[in-house]
């Protein structure tokens, strides 16, 4: 059997075995879950007529379609924190071990995690998707190649984050230790222009806001579904997610081939 087709079939093994984790054991990620919906729900029906005023007006239908391109990205950011307690805690009950004594390919424990994490990205963020659509989010104008980019970027985002989340997880001591490294992936969409726009912002705090992955994959996203103006963003946010990507994975790979202590 060739190198590739063997890390295929353990890739492909290590996803299902993922895949029925999340399907037995769905607390986590619907508790993960529930925080971009309940912000959704919050800003919309609390916040929405004072916060649309402070992007110009035009009610809370304008500012739904505003906040809901930050929400799918954060929504994103909170499943991958359940790849960081996933990945602790098969680091630190043993199951790594017993991987390590058997003959299958060594990345695929790492692919399957990857993979699984990014299916439950986007299964959530058409779950949220949803739920604004339901609320009274409308996509302006998008033509096929422009949800086709929105997606593309959805994903190429979920693979960016789950490495680093997987990077957080190795390097956890437990499941605890793994919540908390990953918390910034939750937060960091609290600091950019998903709420509200970048100029709003006082002027020693944007560049907090700017210089950071999710605002400009913020942005770009807004100009897919809505018509607004990308401008550089969108290379940023290509530059971003790929930088992410190779940092993960040559992190993660770093840390998963140290010899146990």
């Amino acid at each position: 059997m060739s190198s590739l087709t063997l890390a295929v079939r353990d890739s492909s093994t290590m996803l299902r075995r993922n895949l029925l984790h999340a399907r037995r054991y769905p607390s986590l990620t619907l508790n993960l879950l529930l925080t971009p919906i309940m912000l959704l729900l919050l800003f919309v029906y609390v916040f929405g007529d004072v916060m649309s005023a402070g992007i110009g007006g035009g009610g809370r239908s304008e500012y739904i379609a505003y906040l809901v391109p930050g929400l799918l990205l954060m929504t994103i950011g909170s499943t991958t924190i359940g790849t960081a307690v996933s990945v602790s805690n098969d680091m630190t009950e043993g199951i790594i071990a017993r991987f390590r004594t058997m003959a299958i390919h060594r990345g695929s424990v790492l692919i399957g995690h990857v993979i699984g994490s990014v299916l439950q990205s986007i299964a959530s963020v058409l779950l949220v998707g949803a739920v604004a659509v339901a609320i009274g989010f409308r996509s302006t104008n998008a033509t096929a190649l422009e949800w086709l980019a929105a997606f593309g970027l959805l994903v190429l985002f979920a693979v960016a984050l789950t490495w680093i989340a997987v990077g957080m997880g190795l390097i956890s001591p437990n499941a605890e230790a793994a919540s908390n490294n990953a918390l910034p992936l939750i937060l960091l969409p609290l600091l950019s222009s998903a709420f509200v726009p970048v100029d709003g912002m006082p002027g020693w705090f944007q560049p907090i806001a700017e210089y950071q992955p999710f605002t400009p994959a913020i942005e770009t996203l807004r100009g897919l579904l809505l018509g607004t103006e990308i401008g550089h963003n969108g290379w940023l946010a290509l530059a971003w997610c790929v930088g992410l990507v190779v940092l993960g994975y040559f992190w993660s790979k770093s840390v998963f081939n140290r010899d146990p202590k």
